[in-house]
């Protein structure tokens, strides 16, 4: 089936109880059984729930892999990757340009279970080939990058995963969607979401997805899901699953106003950078065209230092000033003291996230008024 089709259709066919088109929001925690070792095959809620279940089959077929699972947040599925890949005495690589909150867990969390990790510019094959060691187990990428919006070659780094180390490349699929990217058919190994963001896209879901490619994975994570519990809810999946109906419509849109604003951007004078991977001098551009199948929603601009980004973010109106991103309203918000916090400032210049930098998660409202309202903010 085609990707349109599936985001409506695949596990999400009509409840055979009622007919009902939208599948169930099962919201129970135990199921009754008929007799000892007796079960319509489901037991209790946290080890199975068949609103979740749609959820996991859906992305399954999105991300063309081999299962998903379905998790509380997007750092509950970041979680559980560590869990089904790390152990003490392992050595994992990350993006360094990464959004700060899987930072902090590896950092702060993970690291101190034995694990040491190496943050390097992934978008550099040579530097991450240099990175690798007999002990390293994961290279984890973000592309593009939160907030740089640096793009990483996933089939040149799957080469390296596959065929030159013992290791699994995962993917951060979080700002592209499965529409835009497919990480999976790049040669990654894993792909994760924060389904909060434009799976969801209503900005009333918190959630995570981790979808394999390899079925002993899928077993796998399905045991860490049920043995450390951290389970999205069935009303969450039930979110979640109306918002990817809408997926590709929704990313045309973004996509498109995404272009649109970029090129704006780029001609304001007190903008001294945009970053954002459909300009053509982006640095890895052609590199986006290859791998993407769009430049997506999301913009990050400079604009040379924390007064000049306050007076422009206090100024917005139409923009809604918050952390997250991906939603059907445009988001806008400041790195260095938001999403980006828990990297230390020193770490935050050396990685160029500057207290001028503005990241703009574009909405599906009309181009016009989101240019206007910027406009005003911009105040020249």
């Amino acid at each position: 089936m085609g990707f349109r089709t599936d985001a409506i259709h695949a596990g999400q066919a009509p409840d055979p109880t009622t007919g009902a088109v939208s599948v169930p929001i099962y919201q129970t925690s135990t199921y009754a059984q008929d007799g000892l070792g007796q079960n319509k095959g489901y037991e209790y809620g946290r080890t199975q729930n068949p609103t979740r279940l749609a959820l996991e089959k859906s992305m399954t077929a999105l991300e063309r892999g081999a299962g998903s699972s379905a998790f509380a947040s997007g750092m509950a599925a970041e979680t559980a990757v560590t869990q089904l890949l790390l152990k003490a005495g392992d050595h994992a690589i990350c993006t360094q340009n990464v959004y700060g909150g899987t930072f902090r867990l590896f950092d702060a969390i993970v690291g101190r279970y034995g694990v040491e990790f190496s943050y390097v510019d992934t978008s550099n094959i040579g530097h991450v080939r240099q990175a690798m060691r007999p002990t390293t187990r994961m290279v984890f990428v973000e592309t593009p990058t939160n907030p740089l919006m640096q793009i990483t070659d996933i089939e040149a780094v799957a080469e390296i995963t596959r065929n030159e180390a013992d290791c699994r490349l995962v993917v951060d699929n979080t700002f592209m969607s499965p529409y835009l990217q497919k990480p999976l058919a790049l040669g990654a190994d894993i792909v994760l979401h924060s389904t909060t963001k434009f799976l969801n896209v209503h900005s009333d879901s918190i959630g995570g997805i981790v979808t394999v490619a390899d079925e002993e994975d899928a077993e796998r994570l399905r045991f860490i899901q049920n043995a450390a519990g951290a389970i999205m809810a069935p009303f969450e999946a039930w979110l979640v699953l109306r918002g990817i109906k809408t997926l590709p419509v929704r990313m045309e849109a973004h996509n498109l106003n995404g272009r649109t604003l970029a090129r704006y951007l780029t001609s304001k004078k007190t903008v001294r950078r945009v970053y954002y991977p459909g300009l053509p001098d982006h640095p890895q551009h052609g590199l986006a065209k290859r791998q993407t199948s769009g430049f997506g929603g999301m913009i990050t601009f400079d604009v040379g230092s924390l007064e000049a980004a306050r007076r422009i973010l206090e100024r917005v109106e139409l923009c809604t000033l918050g952390e997250s991103l991906g939603g059907v309203e445009t988001l806008i918000s400041h790195p260095a003291t938001m999403t980006h916090a828990s990297i230390p400032p020193k770490e935050r210049e050396r990685l160029g996230i500057t207290d001028g930098l503005i990241r703009l998660s574009v909405g599906i409202e009309d181009t016009e008024d989101v240019m206007s309202d910027l406009e005003n903010a911009f105040g020249d």
